[in-house]
């Protein structure tokens, strides 16, 4: 594939913003929707089965670090239509490519939908991997025959993040014991403190990836862009091939506006629109899920001696909820946990599609009469063939493809916290550039998760040679 410079840059106004924030309700759910799995649903629940609440303090650090580093993904994208990943290849051409291969590889075992698949054989019984295997194809299909992805999307998400609030809002009253809710306030005399008995690159890997993580975050900047925050009311959104309207393959993606008082006086409502919805959607839901998941596990299994210090710990807490509210409440959280993690699974899967495609045409086939679409199809359906090989070859748990989720996980966000305060403050205007408080918190940021990068891989290496 040849290389092109980056596109040229098109001058034109910026939208005027909507006059409430409803409209823009999406891309923070989304980001939450796909972003409540591993974290919600086993890892935050799994500490609190075996140390209790003392933790959840830092959930609290990892939400409000990653919506930091959503913002000003999103500042980007806002002001130019372009992704963010677009714009580090403006530092180096070949950023992009990084990025994709990491995201792609980090992703090619397809854990989540293994997971989901477990979950309903908790409900009818059977074998994983047929399940896991048909969920897959029917993700590739979902995802490539909806006529515009995002709106598709976002419809699930919601769906889903409506289904777990509404599971939480019952176990309120069925399953959450007072003691937890004593408990609770207490966790703030633990900041600062890690219980040696869960390992300290467990304890970070919690603080770092709750709510999202990875390549998730890059992907802001494709789902506000086909939701039509700013500039990127201008971009093209993608589309089935098959069943959607593509646009022409060249249209620009691209733009800039002159800081004039009107276009300035736009952006500050942009901006402050963008904060909200990230923060009431994205961070708010995805904190309250953390907090009450952990709750629920904790009423139900904390202190048990037969508690399992594996996953595994899911089966024993629903038949644990079962026994205290009833065959229903413990087949309920089953299902819910089943069709979350699906969603997820599916998110997976369009994030990393997004992420190649946007690389893909924008860097190396420009020019090229495939759209950005087209390569979307062909990259979607390449993951879920990846997937399907992985299973079908028994690699249940792949030793290497865990290495390289977790590792690049970590690796991938101290990079590119460096690089959107490279981009932010060298590529905009002036007067809407990174201010000192959020410089601040990306440099923070990058301290964290290079950490946890390196602690990751330096267990990982220990547990290879053990």
């Amino acid at each position: 594939m040849a290389q092109h410079p980056p596109s040229p840059f098109h001058t034109r106004d910026l939208p005027e913003p909507p006059a409430r924030l409803w409209p823009l309700i999406g891309p923070g759910v989304v980001a939450a929707g796909v972003g409540l799995a591993s974290g919600e649903f086993v890892l935050w629940p799994y500490i609190a089965s075996q140390v209790g609440l003392t933790l959840l303090w830092g959930a609290a650090i990892g939400i409000v670090t990653q919506w930091f580093i959503n913002m000003e993904i999103e500042r980007y994208t806002l002001a130019t239509g372009e992704t963010a990943l677009m714009g580090f290849t403006r530092l180096w051409k070949h950023w992009g490519l990084v990025f994709a291969l990491m995201v792609y590889f980090a992703n090619l075992w397809p854990g989540w939908a293994t997971s989901s698949a477990t979950m309903v054989t908790y409900l009818v019984g059977g074998n994983p991997l047929p399940i896991a295997i048909g969920m897959l194809i029917v993700i590739g299909a979902a995802l490539t025959l909806a006529p515009v992805v995002y709106v598709m999307l976002e419809r699930v998400q919601f769906l889903k993040v409506i289904a777990v609030i509404t599971f939480i809002a019952v176990a309120v009253f069925f399953v959450i014991s007072r003691d937890a809710w004593t408990q609770l306030p207490r966790t703030i005399v633990h900041v600062g403190t890690f219980p040696p008995e869960l390992g300290f690159a467990l304890v970070m890997g919690a603080f770092a990836f709750a709510g999202a993580g990875g390549g998730q975050n890059l992907c802001q900047s494709n789902w506000i862009r086909d939701k039509g925050f700013g500039m990127g009311a201008y971009v093209p959104r993608l589309v089935s091939p098959i069943t959607g309207e593509e646009h022409a393959a060249n249209v620009p993606t691209c733009f800039t506006f002159e800081p004039t008082e009107q276009n300035l006086s736009r952006w500050r409502g942009w901006w402050r629109l963008a904060n909200i919805e990230q923060a009431s959607t994205f961070a708010l839901v995805s904190f309250v899920t953390i907090v009450f998941t952990s709750m629920i596990a904790y009423s139900t299994v904390y202190g048990r001696p037969d508690v399992p210090q594996t996953v595994d710990f899911i089966r024993v807490q629903g038949e644990q909820m079962q026994v205290q509210a009833g065959t229903w409440f413990g087949l309920l959280y089953w299902i819910i946990g089943a069709i979350s993690l699906f969603a997820a699974a599916m998110g997976i899967v369009d994030f990393t599609s997004r992420i190649g495609a946007d690389v893909i045409k924008t860097t190396y086939l420009r020019t090229s009469r495939h759209s950005e679409s087209r390569i979307y199809f062909v990259l979607v359906w390449g993951l879920v063939a990846c997937g399907c090989i992985v299973l079908l070859l028994g690699v249940t748990q792949p030793l290497l493809l865990l290495i390289i989720s977790s590792v690049t996980g970590g690796l991938m966000m101290c990079i590119y916290s460096v690089l959107l305060i490279v981009l932010n403050r060298k590529k905009l205007p002036a007067p809407i550039r990174i201010s000192p408080v959020r410089l601040g918190a990306l440099v923070w940021a990058a301290l964290l998760f290079g950490v946890l990068a390196l602690l990751t891989f330096q267990q990982q290496i220990r547990n290879l040679l053990s």
